[in-house]
């Protein structure tokens, strides 16, 4: 099959009922080596003294790359759609959501 049929036909993923449920995640740590970058997922709770992790993914660095200029492209679409995400330390007065104290390694 050459290039221009496999794009005409299109990528065609499977998602099943259990992973469409996803894992909510509002903490997350990256590290690398020299031929992958690891991401873990968390779950950080009040009152629990450890983040639970969810899900890791581990990355080819291009495809890290890539993921992160996704995330730009959707994150400005998002903003022009929505209006500005606004941080935590971009605010004044207390912070009343995760993340739960200063750990650091947060993305």
């Amino acid at each position: 099959m050459n290039e221009n049929e496999q794009k005409q036909q299109g990528l065609q993923i499977e998602l099943t009922p259990e992973k469409a449920q996803g894992e909510y995640a509002n903490f997350a740590i990256i590290t690398h080596s020299s031929s992958e970058f690891i991401v873990d997922f968390a779950r950080m709770l009040p009152g629990l003294p450890k983040a639970q992790v969810r899900s890791r993914v581990i990355l080819a660095p291009e495809h890290a790359k890539r993921l992160l200029g996704a995330l730009q492209e959707n994150i400005m679409r998002y903003e022009h759609q929505f209006g500005k995400i606004k941080m935590p330390e971009d605010q004044q007065g207390p912070r009343t959501i995760a993340p739960f104290g200063s750990g650091k390694g947060e993305a």
